[in-house]
């Protein structure tokens, strides 16, 4: 799912990326829209909303906005750098320290907003770490797939299915159709699955408020020990294929 990057990338591994970190990202919208009334999983209506200020000449709020833009921007720039920097010596764990520092933040924000009532200053750092966290995913998960999958806004999304839908009429060659409709299935999924992670989060959120959050945690680690378990399944494959290889020789 993490660890196969470039020409080595399947169909199959961005379906698993996209469909569980979007189902991911769904969570945490929703549980930001609810809890703290604020987007948490993209920054454009933040910078509608700057402008808006700016215009009404409310500056501190505009400054707010503006650090929302920020903290998504500072999520993104980390994830890379950690990912960089780790994988010039261990390339296969480049996604481990990303993913584990969202599920900390998501997990750190629950624990922090298990009080009753927040502060309105509260509410906003909650806001500026769920931007962050979802900072790193978004720039994770484009890293990996090459662009392919992106799991945190649909803007983009149903901007290529529009394009991709209407191709249809166009490219009749088997090859071109075929790559069209793989295209198509893998946006719709990750739409999809987005609609699922809101519709779940908004009836979790009603039983367990911000410990929401820990679900989307959970589903994290699950992504995490999914691949170091099909990794080592790998590793044992490969050791026995070899050991017959000396075998047979």
């Amino acid at each position: 799912m993490f660890r196969h990057q470039g020409k080595n990338r399947t169909f199959i591994h961005n379906l698993r990326l996209a469909t569980l970190l979007s189902f991911v990202a769904g969570i945490v919208n929703v549980t930001g829209v609810l809890s703290v009334h604020t987007l948490t999983t993209n920054v454009t209506g933040h910078f509608a909303y700057f402008a808006e200020e700016i215009m009404k000449q409310n500056y501190i709020a505009a400054i707010t906005f503006f650090v929302f833009t920020i903290f998504f921007l500072l999520g993104a720039f980390t994830s890379n750098f950690l990912a960089e920097l780790i994988s010039k010596k261990h390339p296969d764990l480049s996604h481990v320290i990303p993913i584990s520092l969202e599920m900390i933040i998501l997990i750190g924000i629950g624990i922090f907003g298990l009080a009753s009532e927040l502060s309105s200053i509260e509410g906003k750092w909650i806001a500026f770490s769920m931007l962050f966290a979802m900072g790193i995913q978004n720039s994770l998960v484009t890293k990996i797939s090459q662009s392919t999958v992106r799991t945190t806004h649909l803007t983009g999304l149903f901007t290529d299915l529009g394009i991709e839908l209407s191709q249809l009429f166009f490219y009749k060659k088997p090859e071109e159709n075929k790559k069209l409709k793989i295209s198509i299935y893998l946006r719709l999924s990750i739409i999809i699955f987005f609609f699922m992670g809101c519709i779940l989060g908004g009836f979790l959120y009603n039983l367990l408020g911000m410990k929401t959050l820990f679900v989307a945690a959970t589903f994290l680690l699950f992504a995490l020990l999914y691949d170091y378990i099909r990794l080592q399944f790998h590793v044992i494959k490969r050791k026995t294929f070899r050991h017959k290889t000396i075998l047979n020789k």
